[in-house]
């Protein structure tokens, strides 16, 4: 098999029991109905393309217009925001109970601000529920390779832009460090590290009103299939051990069966894949990529447990290949950015290297969770 995949035994029997209260899943998704521009993304199916590779489905979720972004993150972002918020002032909304702007009108009189750390998307979708929609003030650092038209989006949200000289595993503790120079500033990241562990589990929290839309969207597409493998682009790992724990839960295996869980990462940022060989988790040098969002050294501690154990298989691709998957989606009409057409690339490199060990046949029902729209990037050579 390609050194570019390596398969995770111990997943294979693993199940996840889910620590979150009963309801919270349908809580999620009460709260994003009520948060401006909120709307089902599409599951585009690909039927040509599952014949070509032999298989019985691919599905895309596509995750380029979420909220009126052109990511996913803004799921997560949007909870988390509320839920730190309004813990810092003492109000219990596990159910979403409290309309969240009067939660941000609650944290202004309190001279409540957001601090955050990104490498983009996150960092907007942290603006745009904090800043905009609350009315808070936010502070978003960024790494100093971060590009201008990055950096604008997220001012345009109403965040002050910060430059690190670093990468983002830098900036993140000067930001955790402003936020605890001030009672009243609160650290928003997706991030676990030691001592900071409650914040990253509401972004997973928030991913589940995505896995709950494709979950029946499968089932109509498919005539009652469910999936069987799942390809999610891994990071820092929050949105990895969103999916992980949705297709490994106790729950899902009852109704629907098993399914293998894939995690896609870039060559340069390999994290989770060289800490899934170490058996434990390792921090890796990274380089520049046009995945972006992906360039990550260090799986976030929060994540770790769920994805070492329930990941079947890590697969990293290359720049062009995933620049070559953004334009194969766009012949077919799918406009994604390198991060979410990195599961395309993965899974024509898992069907080429590792059909049989990676439980590929004709009957496979595979979903590619594509997280961001298309954006500018340079094109690799």
């Amino acid at each position: 098999m390609s050194p570019r995949i390596h398969v995770n035994s111990r997943a294979q029997d693993w199940t996840y029991e889910s620590g979150s209260q009963p309801g919270t899943k349908q809580a999620v998704l009460a709260f994003h109905e009520t948060v401006p521009g909120y709307n089902q993304t599409q599951l585009h199916s690909l039927p040509d393309l599952a014949t070509s590779l032999g298989l019985g489905h691919v599905l895309v979720k596509d995750e380029s217009n979420r909220f009126g972004l052109p990511a996913f993150k803004i799921l997560g972002a949007s909870w988390a925001v509320y839920r730190a918020v309004a813990s810092h002032l003492n109000l219990l909304v596990p159910e979403g109970s409290i309309p969240f702007g009067e939660v941000g009108a609650k944290g202004r009189e309190r001279g409540i601000r957001i601090v955050t750390v990104t490498e983009g998307n996150c960092g907007r979708a942290i603006a745009r529920m904090a800043a905009t929609h609350m009315g808070l003030p936010t502070k978003v650092f960024v790494p100093a390779y971060m590009d201008s038209a990055t950096r604008n989006k997220i001012r345009s949200e109403g965040a002050e832009v910060i430059e690190v000289d670093g990468t983002y595993e830098d900036a993140i503790p000067i930001a955790s460090r402003e936020a605890e120079t001030d009672p009243d500033a609160i650290l928003v990241v997706d991030v676990g590290f030691q001592g900071y562990n409650i914040v990253p589990e509401y972004f997973v929290q928030g991913y589940g009103t995505m896995l709950a839309e494709s979950d029946h969207q499968v089932l109509r597409l498919t005539g009652g299939k469910p999936a069987t493998h799942a390809f999610v682009p891994v990071g820092a790992g929050s949105i990895g051990e969103a999916v992980t724990a949705h297709f490994k839960s106790v729950s899902r295996r009852e109704e629907a069966g098993p399914a293998r869980v894939l995690a896609v990462e870039p060559t340069t940022a390999a994290c989770l894949h060289e800490s899934l060989k170490a058996g434990k988790s390792v921090s890796v040098p990274t380089a520049d990529t046009i995945m972006c969002g992906m360039n990550c050294g260090t799986v976030s501690a929060t994540a770790w447990p769920v994805l070492s154990n329930g990941v079947d298989a890590g697969v990293v691709v290359t720049d062009l290949e995933a620049h070559n998957a953004v334009q194969e989606l766009k012949s077919r009409g799918i406009l994604a950015g390198p991060c979410g057409a990195a599961t395309l690339a993965a899974l024509r490199r898992a069907c080429a290297d590792g059909m049989q060990e990676l439980g590929f046949d004709d009957t496979s029902v595979v979903v590619l969770y594509c997280t961001e729209g298309s954006r500018e990037y340079s094109i690799p050579a």
